[in-house]
């Protein structure tokens, strides 16, 4: 995959995640809206927070939709803007990017498709460095360290370590 092809991927991620954030706050805003409702104590928070100019502004940024522009300025360093507003990260902020959406992602519905996609596309690691630890239930803990992904860890129950290792040695 070419960087053109990595930068794509980012976006579309990016992308991904600020719909999900975007939902997010528009379901706090309905549900914010609908316990104001409820009561008349907050019914008058309702209207000390309308007249406030702070929030007709938030109402107009939470009606545009932000959009996301990646840009490579140079080797060593990302820069994306979101909405207008612009961040540099160098590679020790990337990675922990990667890892805070890798973390998010995990606990995501739906989950990773079970299979492969149809023209997915990657950057694989060829003879990545690796740690194996054996846990107290007997299940193998596998880290293989990926250029894009950093340390990525699998966990694997003693039947999976065998079916690995058979599916590894077949001719």
């Amino acid at each position: 995959m070419n960087l053109k092809e990595q930068i794509g991927a980012l976006e579309m991620g990016v992308d991904r995640l600020i719909q999900v954030v975007t939902a997010s706050r528009e379901a706090e805003a309905a549900t914010t809206t609908d316990q104001h409702v409820n009561g008349a104590e907050e019914a008058a928070q309702d209207t000390a927070a309308e007249a406030a100019p702070a929030e007709p502004q938030t109402q107009e940024a939470a009606a545009e939709k932000p959009t996301l522009h990646i840009e490579r300025p140079s080797q060593n360093e990302i820069t994306m803007t979101i909405g207008g507003k612009s961040v540099t990260l160098h590679p020790l902020q990337l990675g922990q990017l990667i890892e805070e959406l890798s973390n998010a992602r995990a606990s995501m519905q739906p989950e990773v498709p079970p299979n492969l996609p149809a023209g997915w596309r990657f950057v694989s690691t060829k003879n990545p460095a690796m740690a194996v630890q054996k846990q107290s239930n007997g299940d193998r803990l596998l880290v293989m360290r990926h250029t894009g992904h950093g340390w990525v860890p699998f966990q694997f129950s003693p039947e999976t370590v065998i079916q690995m290792y058979m599916m590894l040695t077949q001719k």
